[in-house]
């Protein structure tokens, strides 16, 4: 069996995949950051070119694989080799989630879900495109391409009426209580809020913001302070935690509550809202 055509035409399922990703991605927390006209711009130009180099490495990086596998499986089993041949590509797609787990620490739950679901197209391809050798190489490749452009026309055609629709459910940011925001909240880069049940508040290399015009737009700041639970603020119509330092370091800053009711979070876009800085805290966990 030749693996020189399945791939080309799998690899135009990726530019897809992404548009479906980048919608859900529309209806989560923006962090308050701004519509970059430019970014999507280079993005509509630069996606539909990189999109599909990167479907076709992943495509012969688990496709051939997959069809050695189900070979030598199909030589001393029962069955049909595409499916052999599917068991085989969410085998090999573990195994890349598995690695790419231990080397970016990447979540090896959704990974692998991802990688086995993307295998689908190309190992079913793969059974299918050598009955038909008149297509030839690059006629599967334009077949492919434009199989992808139609799809990726149509789902972002019916991306928009969708959301309008309330098809695809937009944001909507956690309601907590003072009771529920009392405790250690922790960032990434080693900051620490304590929230006191009385409005005390302890700060360890916490950032706040400084002065209008500022570089950067924040300082780190040690100490104690006060904090007070506020339904909304100038710039958000959201919950979030009024926070005022003791002493001259920082300004007053509004930590936004965002993330989930199961998994929520605390954040503060400093600067430029289209390529401000983000910091964003967790509750630690008992």
């Amino acid at each position: 069996m030749s693996f020189t055509r399945p791939p080309p035409k799998a690899a135009g399922q990726l530019p897809v995949v992404w548009l479906v990703w980048w919608i859900g991605e529309q209806s989560g927390d923006t962090y308050g950051r701004g519509f970059n006209s430019m970014g999507i711009a280079c993005v509509l130009v630069f996606a539909p070119l990189v999109l599909p180099v990167l479907g076709l490495l992943h495509a012969l990086a688990q496709s051939p694989p997959a069809g050695c596998l189900a070979g030598l499986v199909v030589a001393r089993a029962r069955g049909p080799r595409w499916a052999w041949h599917q068991a085989g590509s969410v085998l090999i797609g573990v195994s890349w989630a598995a690695l790419t787990t231990v080397l970016w620490d990447w979540p090896f739950l959704g990974t692998a879900l991802l990688f086995g679901a993307l295998g689908i197209f190309p190992a079913l391809a793969m059974a299918y495109v050598p009955r038909r050798p008149r297509w030839g190489f690059w006629g599967v490749w334009f077949r492919s391409g434009l199989a992808s452009f139609a799809l990726f026309v149509v789902v972002g055609v019916a991306g928009a009426p969708a959301g309008s629709a309330g098809l695809i459910k937009g944001y909507e940011p956690p309601v907590l209580s003072a009771g529920q925001l009392t405790g250690v909240w922790r960032g990434d880069d080693g900051a620490v809020l304590r929230l006191a049940p009385g409005g005390r508040a302890e700060l360890t290399e916490l950032p706040l913001r400084s002065g209008f015009g500022s570089d950067p737009p924040y300082t780190v700041c040690d100490g104690t302070g006060t904090w007070s639970l506020k339904r909304e603020d100038v710039r958000w119509d959201r919950g979030g935690v009024a926070l005022t330092l003791d002493g001259g370091c920082g300004q007053d800053t509004y930590w936004v509550i965002g993330g989930t009711e199961q998994d929520p979070e605390l954040f503060v876009l400093f600067g430029d809202p289209d390529a401000g800085d983000l910091r964003i805290l967790k509750p630690q966990r008992p």
